[in-house]
């Protein structure tokens, strides 16, 4: 299959419309052709692209900045001579000084196909500056590695964030543009947006289910996103960010994991099993113990529980990360009514509310787990409302069939 990048590059009618534009590219570390190039330096390397600037998301350009709030400076890159302005420093909506540096703006940016991933939300406010500055934008579209299952609450109006963009579940299950195409048309944005799809991309086949597997490198797009396990369980493990609960930063499977030093999963996962049998399939579980390096728990030794998604017991279809993840949390809360579960602390820029309900974009999966007489199909019953609204919302936007 061929990513929009690898389109562009091999068609010089794609580039057509560049021709005397002044370009600039949105792109981080996972912006590589197919043979493992970053696009800055392919795009740089075409005598028909004149690169003006480029821009950088949370954790850079090129690096690897890690976590919440680590922010990335802008600087000229010493080989093309351009600024790299950065979205994710003093600023993470484009300034007017950087607007007034390009034509057209090519977003090349690999999503996980999470809500609360950053570059969603940077792919927004980018779009609203194009159309308040009347520029181009060409996304240079790439797979959902989630695919096209759609899970979680939607988020409510009033808990927009940097992640949260937008009244979407927490696995949307769209490529980045056409969630660009769902911006511009429920934002009602005056801006002329392209999308330059994919060829063969096929989110409905096994053993990837939307990424490529065996066809395609996988390289961070962030640096806890180290591979299409990871994606897999991310809509879920996600939600570990707003509990004192690792999520195994600091270890070399970070969000595939989670656990604490008080933490017993023999216990947890029974009880799982007695609360929500049908929300554990599609994958196995097992307790694991593993000591972080840095982050939560640092130094600690940690007993925990590990997804696994990597093997043949892997089912696609059934598989529901946010649900299991969330079972974990009501699990803990019945053993142990009085456990510090959520955590407290600057997340994204927002200073007043609990991380856990920014993630969730409202506070109604908090207060599910927090009630002791909510019952697991009381969740399901919002969320089932929620994921059928979402699939139907989306249908006029997808590209691929």
């Amino acid at each position: 299959m061929k990513f929009g990048i690898d389109r562009l590059l091999q068609s010089s009618a794609l580039r057509q419309s560049l021709t005397g534009q002044r370009v600039a590219l949105l792109a981080h570390p996972a912006s590589v052709t197919a043979d493992l190039t970053h696009s800055l330096d392919a795009l740089a390397g075409l005598s028909d692209i004149r690169l003006s600037a480029a821009f950088g998301p949370q954790h850079g350009l090129r690096g690897d900045k890690q976590d919440n709030m680590m922010e990335s400076p802008d600087f000229n890159d010493p080989m093309l001579g351009i600024p790299v302005f950065s979205l994710y420093g003093k600023v993470r909506r484009p300034t007017p000084v950087m607007m007034d540096c390009f034509d057209v703006l090519l977003v090349d940016l690999q999503d996980l196909g999470c809500r609360i991933y950053t570059f969603i939300t940077t792919l927004r406010y980018v779009l609203e500056a194009a159309a308040q500055y009347n520029k181009r934008v060409v996304v240079l579209d790439r797979p959902n590695p989630a695919g096209r299952p759609v899970e979680g609450l939607t988020l409510h109006a009033g808990w927009e964030s940097f992640v949260g963009a937008g009244p979407m579940p927490m696995r949307h299950g769209l490529t980045m543009g056409e969630l660009a195409l769902w911006f511009v048309r429920t934002l009602s944005l005056d801006v002329e947006c392209e999308v330059l799809t994919m060829a063969g991309w096929a989110p409905g086949s096994g053993p990837g289910y939307g990424w490529p597997l065996g066809e395609r490198t996988w390289i961070n797009p962030s640096p806890n996103a180290p591979n299409l396990w990871m994606a897999r369980c991310y809509a879920g493990t996600v939600m570990l960010e707003g509990t004192t609960l690792s999520e195994g930063r600091g270890t070399t499977r970070p969000l595939e994991l989670f656990g604490a030093p008080d933490l017993e999963p023999r216990k947890l996962l029974a009880e799982m099993q007695s609360l929500a049998p049908h929300w554990l399939q599609g994958c196995r579980l097992r307790e694991c113990w593993f000591e972080p390096t840095f982050h939560k728990h640092e130094g600690m030794l940690c007993a925990g529980v590990q997804i696994h998604v990597e093997d043949g017991a892997y089912n696609h279809d059934a598989f529901r990360p946010w649900r299991l993840v969330a079972l974990a949390f009501k699990a803990l809360r019945r053993l142990q009514p009085d456990y510090q579960l959520w955590r407290d602390f600057p997340y994204e820029y927002e200073f007043d509310r609990l991380a856990i309900d920014l993630i969730n974009g409202g506070e109604g999966l908090r207060l599910w787990v927090d009630d002791p007489e909510a019952t697991p199909g009381d969740l399901e019953a919002q969320a089932r409302k929620d994921e059928t609204d979402w699939m139907a919302e989306q249908e006029s936007v997808l590209l691929y069939r």
